[in-house]
């Protein structure tokens, strides 16, 4: 089984932005599952706006990598694909009504994020984004 998601990158001062659902107790790059057709770039502007309250601006998405990888609360053979994109946002980052908790987290946070999560702060740490 596939799951197949975009996650929005962002990154400041050597942190990246990770979310906690609600009612969950682990941390994720913000973004989530397409709903029917929609492109990845709909998918990450609808699940941007839904989580975290803030407007990206379309024109300023550009993808920055695709990652795979199993889960361990997942059944087995389950693998999550996760579309990576940057972009610019408006407005102020806010937890919406699904999001307990928004973080900044540095490489060291690694083991806080699933393991698909993990390949990005790896990509991100060997290109020096990431403290």
């Amino acid at each position: 089984m596939l799951i197949d998601t975009v996650a929005w990158v962002r990154i400041e001062g050597g942190r990246i932005l990770c979310a906690r659902p609600r009612g969950k107790d682990v941390f994720y790059i913000p973004g989530g599952k397409r709903e029917g057709a929609e492109t990845d770039r709909e998918t990450l502007l609808r699940e941007v706006g839904e989580e975290l309250a803030v407007a990206l601006d379309p024109e300023s998405v550009a993808h920055v990598g695709t990652y795979e990888a199993g889960a361990p609360d997942l059944p087995e053979g389950t693998v999550v694909r996760m579309s990576c994109y940057t972009g610019d946002y408006r407005g102020t980052l806010t937890p919406s009504a699904e999001i307990d908790e928004m973080a900044w987290f540095s490489y060291a946070d690694r083991p806080l994020v699933p393991p698909v999560d993990q390949l990005l702060f790896d990509d991100l740490k060997a290109a020096g984004s990431l403290s």
